[in-house]
């Protein structure tokens, strides 16, 4: 067996991509830190010369980590008030995102059991080896393909036939911020599908709507009503960005409160919009950009 003559250093080299998983498998950026930091305890006092892949190790371990989060991660879901959303993780317009897994793909992950998800994330997103997930799942083989089959079929309509282009994308989350920061509720009305589905997640910490707003009528009233009470007239954006590989931005509203906006996009339209509002799950992006407020608050 070889052996690792630097563990912390081999940690450090996987912690990125460690994150990334536990992310994906929780939903919350601080649930999959506190995660890969529980892992690396458990690397530090592992027998490292009997590891004959650090890789594999700590995937396993932090997917099992994971698992025992999901537990009370669900109850604590069925209990939150109103629409829950993954907390928000982006990248600026021109930085590639590192995998497709997008916003309306991860919401779609939620339906699934917690093996299913495992089994879907080791195996479509991450290319983990079939024989390596049914180590980690302690499942047989056949068992882990059937989980990955059944969950990739669960979720095969959030998956998007064609992908908006990044400049397309960018182009109309443009033109939607610009709508909505004036008030132009017909502008906003020719950026809508007729199918199209509005998410809020307050947390019931800020004001949000407690359930999904859908079609185009009922999404064109609501724009009409939050301008009239200036929920999002006269916004003013602090970042355009790309969240959870969707187009979109970092905003604050004239009474203080900070969000995002990402916008699912197909053939043209809007499809999904989905507004984070909660403020802890806008703790880093208000660190990153909120001093950018300031700068743009006139004097």
């Amino acid at each position: 067996m070889p052996t690792v003559d630097d563990p912390t250093l081999v940690f450090e080299q996987e912690r990125a991509r460690l994150v990334r998983l536990a992310y994906r498998m929780l939903g919350s950026l601080g649930e999959a830190e506190d995660a890969v930091q529980d892992a690396w305890l458990r690397w530090r006092n592992v027998d490292h010369a009997g590891v004959s892949s650090a890789g594999a190790f700590l995937s396993r371990t932090v997917t099992r980590l994971c698992l025992d989060v999901m537990k009370s991660a669900r109850v604590r879901r069925e209990t939150y008030f109103g629409t829950w959303l993954p907390e928000p993780v982006a990248v600026g317009p021109d930085e590639a995102p590192e995998d497709d897994l997008t916003l309306t793909l991860m919401l779609a992950l939620e339906r699934l059991s917690p093996l299913e998800r495992a089994a879907f994330l080791l195996h479509d997103i991450f290319a983990v080896p079939l024989a390596e997930i049914a180590a980690t799942l302690q499942r047989e083989p056949p068992a882990v393909r059937q989980l990955a089959a059944r969950a990739r079929k669960h979720v095969q309509s959030a998956r998007p036939r064609f992908p908006v282009e990044r400049e397309e994308g960018a182009r109309i989350a443009k033109a939607f911020f610009e709508a909505s920061a004036t008030g132009d509720v017909a502008a906003l009305r020719s950026m809508l599908a007729d199918a199209v589905i509005v998410h809020s997640d307050g947390g019931g910490k800020v004001h949000a709507f407690p359930r999904p707003i859908i079609g185009i009528d009922k999404v064109t009233r609501m724009f009409e009503g939050a301008a009239r009470k200036a929920w999002i007239q006269h916004a003013q954006k602090l970042q355009d960005l790309w969240i959870d590989g969707l187009p979109g931005y970092f905003s604050l509203e004239p009474g203080g409160t900070f969000q995002t906006v990402a916008l699912d996009i197909q053939g043209g339209l809007i499809v999904g919009i989905y507004f984070t509002r909660n403020p802890d799950k806008l703790e880093r992006m208000t660190r990153l950009f909120g001093g950018a407020a300031v700068a743009l608050t006139p004097h």
